[in-house]
């Protein structure tokens, strides 16, 4: 399994960091994680074969973490040669279709029917979906919204946990014990800490209470400035954290 920083951002602009974009390779499976603003041209900027994307999974409706879906669904058309004939499975939370349906009425039908074959799928709290041979995603509710979700993903060889968005939760750690990657967001310093979102403390506490492998940090705000938030975040897990930049590249797994 692999994983890609596309974005380490949040919705705040920044000349480093792009919104939420996470783009995870395991078996046959190419998934895109969050597509945020920015996401096509950082991924392009990488070398990520972003069309061939088999999956792509939104874990609430914030529009830093799902707003440029509909311009990869046109890209997909329009953006490259030939355009895309192989089906696509779009992923979220409870309320997906509703919201797809919405975006279709105010931008053109294109966006249920974009040229090639769209599955839209709703994923429940605790719910899974088999993405390929081996290769599963599985959901849990999060304290931010109401229908956010973290997702799983597993295979034979590993199980990567991204939190989403989320504030401090104890039953996110739980579900998380024992991953082999904790890749959670890490919205604000400790002094300004808030009930929906994780702080470098918050992260570290989790990361330790379910004994995750390593802690890797992301979905940053600019008033982090200079300060490490992974050394906070280290002093409180344990183990190894990494602040994540856009780009950064992470195997995991035993046959990392």
């Amino acid at each position: 399994m692999e994983l890609v920083i596309l974005g380490s951002g949040s919705v705040a602009p920044s000349p480093e960091r792009t919104a939420p974009a996470y783009w995870l390779t395991a078996g046959d499976t190419k998934l895109l994680l969050e597509c945020g603003a920015g996401t096509l041209h950082r991924a392009a900027a990488l070398g990520i074969p972003w069309s061939e994307a088999t999956h792509v999974a939104i874990s609430h409706f914030h529009v830093d973490h799902w707003g440029e879906l509909p311009a990869l669904l046109f890209a997909l058309r329009w953006g490259i040669e030939p355009p895309r004939t192989a089906p696509i499975t779009l992923i979220g939370p409870t309320g997906f279709h509703t919201r797809l349906r919405l975006m279709a009425g105010a931008l053109g039908d294109w966006v249920l029917d974009p040229g090639y074959p769209v599955a839209a799928r709703e994923i429940a709290p605790e719910g899974t979906i088999e993405l390929s041979h081996g290769v599963v995603l599985e959901a849990h509710k999060t304290v931010h919204t109401e229908h956010s979700v973290a997702y799983a993903v597993r295979d034979t060889d590993a199980r990567l946990v991204y939190t989403g968005d989320t504030g401090p939760d104890e039953s996110l750690a739980h579900w998380a014990e024992g991953c082999d990657l904790l890749l959670a967001e890490c919205s604000l310093p400790d002094h300004r800490a808030i009930d929906v979102h994780l702080t470098p403390s918050h992260a570290g506490r989790m990361a330790r209470n379910a004994k995750a492998g390593q802690l890797i940090l992301t979905h940053f705000y600019p008033v982090f400035g200079d300060s490490d938030p992974a050394q906070i975040a280290a002093e409180v897990f344990g183990g190894p954290v990494t602040r994540a930049s856009d780009g950064d590249r992470f195997r995991i797994g035993k046959k990392a």
